[in-house]
């Protein structure tokens, strides 16, 4: 076994075994071909038959779309299609062939230079077009290079397969049939990324940071996942077949254990009570994630809405996905964060292509950059609070004005409904992320302008660490327990407490027990999880005491480094908790 294990990062936990279904969704290598004018004839036919093929595949390819997506979501095909039928773009290639090109060679010249055109555009609905050229760009040089068609599409439901990419882009995302993947396995990523986020909101195990796992996996091998510690095995023996499907029945007998603390309460064993809300990514998860026993949602993502889209969401489509959440969750609190688009999620209009899209123009600064746009929201976030508790979080801040600013936005979204006659409410708590270095130091001044706190620790270390939290080469520098991510998250849960505001905390580490064995000794007594991580963090909960916490968090805070607070954590933790059950715990993370 050990000579085959592929190890990367664990992103969503449980072991899966099926065939690997290979997708190398990449431009291929073109290389330069000269022909001759007897072929010319002959080489325009052969672009036309390729064309016209991959125009007839993206039709089944959007039919399939619209059946396991909707037809809005689907209709980013139908664009595709229509830029194969351009005349331009038929008239350029179809110029270069004349000139002796190749139909490949031709064709992918053109489109390197209408990608780069595009890219550069500064409307919106140019940049827009980059995706899909891509798209493009892949299907119709695999077609005449008679590269095979890795489409993720043509899983049949019950295939139980295990999809192994590069990554898994959001277009690629909506294509996916989650009654055919059992399984994700991507080369690039970490556990913050966009996939393992969505691999965990899908209840889907995951492994990511596999570094070459494409190369080294042929289509159909049979592979064992291990989301739970991060490996893939390609051609398991039967030995070792046995030996994962009896860790995986102990898993999951385990999990089914968890689950019955659903309706108990998370009170530590001094009484300390703890709320656990759950993270949900798409309005179909709030059932699930009520079920699980949260107390509330503590962070609605709401990137769905324009993440691989055509369109932007219209106000009426957004109030009825908010409000499925929020009846979802009656007499409870829900927590929908303002669009979170750029850095590693793709927005409608695409990427600005900056040098540094974490750095660069995403979250609150674009939303307050399309007033028009962003009211949009803020209108269905105020209809839809009508029917519960609904709170808004805006994302990103580093500045006291841009809260003014969305404030001032949020007003004129509830007189413009007003003056309409639209139902609505008019006192939905406004809140922040805090999610930069900025943020937190300058807590206490947020303090006086906003109504709670949520620490988005994923991009927190991110920034405080200067590490690309995407980045797999990395994973070893991601240190969440570093002390100055520590202290700074002190610094929040201090200046929250001054003020009397609610804090708590969204990201990662609410799901890891060192991690929120540490933020419960900060002080964060409210935390957020996926829904399917609520169980092992109430087991936490239940099994330590407010003041064991608090002394390790305050022996981890005195520490120099990541490793040695870690430690300490572990210690205090196993003391508290018995080896074994932390050991169970921590497998099960």
């Amino acid at each position: 076994m050990g000579a085959t294990t592929l190890h990367g990062v664990s992103a969503s936990p449980g072991i899966v075994v099926g065939p690997a279904h290979l997708l190398r969704w990449e431009v291929p290598e073109v290389r330069s071909r000269v022909i001759e004018d007897g072929e010319i004839d002959a080489e325009i036919a052969r672009l036309r038959a390729a064309i016209d093929a991959a125009v007839e595949r993206l039709r089944g390819v959007k039919a399939r779309a619209e059946e396991n997506a909707g037809a809005a979501e689907s209709m980013i095909f139908e664009v595709q299609i229509a830029i194969l039928g351009d005349v331009e773009l038929r008239t350029r290639v179809e110029a270069l062939v004349r000139q002796n090109l190749s139909a490949e060679k031709a064709f992918d010249l053109v489109m390197l230079e209408w990608r780069e055109h595009f890219g550069r555009s500064t409307n919106p609905m140019m940049r827009e077009r980059v995706g899909d050229l891509v798209d493009v760009h892949i299907r119709l040089l695999s077609l005449l290079l008679d590269l095979p068609d890795h489409d993720p599409v043509d899983l049949e439901p019950g295939s139980n397969a295990i999809l192994v990419t590069h990554d898994l882009t959001p277009s690629l995302t909506i294509q996916l049939d989650r009654r055919a993947i059992a399984g994700i396995a991507t080369d690039a990523g970490t556990r913050t990324s966009h996939v393992a986020i969505l691999a965990r909101s899908l209840g889907l195990p995951a492994v990511v940071g596999l570094i070459d796992a494409t190369s080294k996996i042929q289509m159909g091998d049979r592979v064992i996942l291990d989301g739970t510690n991060g490996t893939l095995i390609p051609r398991p023996t039967a030995a070792v077949l046995a030996q994962f499907a009896d860790r995986a029945r102990r898993e999951a007998a385990a999990q089914a254990e968890l689950a019955t603390l659903a309706d108990a309460e998370a009170v530590m064993t001094d009484g300390t009570r703890i709320t656990l809300r759950a993270n949900v990514d798409l309005p179909d998860e709030a059932v699930k994630a009520a079920e699980s026993g949260a107390a509330g949602v503590g962070l609605m993502r709401t990137e769905f809405l324009v993440v691989g889209r055509t369109a932007m969401p219209t106000e009426e489509e957004q109030v009825e996905a908010y409000t499925r959440v929020v009846k979802a969750f009656a007499g409870h609190p829900v927590v929908i964060r303002t669009y979170d688009v750029g850095g590693d999620k793709l927005p409608i209009g695409g990427f600005p292509h900056e040098p540094n899209p974490f750095l660069g123009w995403r979250a609150i600064r674009m939303c307050l950059d399309e007033p028009e746009l962003f009211k949009v929201q803020l209108r269905a976030l105020l209809r839809a609070a009508v029917h519960g508790d609904v709170r808004i979080m805006l994302p990103l801040v580093v500045s006291v004005d841009e809260v003014r600013q969305a404030r001032y936005l949020l007003q004129e979204a509830a007189e413009e409904l007003a003056r309409k006659g639209i139902p609505h409410r008019t006192d939905v708590p406004l809140g922040v992320m805090v999610e930069t270095p900025a943020a937190a130091m300058s807590a206490d001044s947020f303090a006086k302008d906003v109504a709670f706190f949520s620490i988005g620790t994923n991009d927190l270390v991110q920034y405080t660490l200067a590490v690309d939290r995407g980045n797999a080469s990395l994973v070893t520098r991601y240190t969440p327990l570093h002390p100055a991510v520590l202290r700074l998250i002190a610094r929040t849960v201090a200046a929250a407490r001054a003020a009397t505001l609610e804090v708590s905390v969204c990201g990662e580490m609410a799901s890891q027990p060192l991690m929120a064995f540490a933020l419960l000794g900060l002080g964060v007594h409210t935390l957020s999880v996926s829904a399917s991580g609520i169980p092992a963090v109430k087991r936490l909960v239940r099994g330590v005491s407010a003041a064991a916490a608090a002394a390790a968090a305050d022996a981890a805070l005195a520490c120099d480094t990541a490793r040695e607070a870690e430690a300490v954590l572990r210690k205090a933790l196993g003391e508290q908790l018995g080896e074994e059950l932390l050991d169970g715990l921590l497998g099960l993370a």
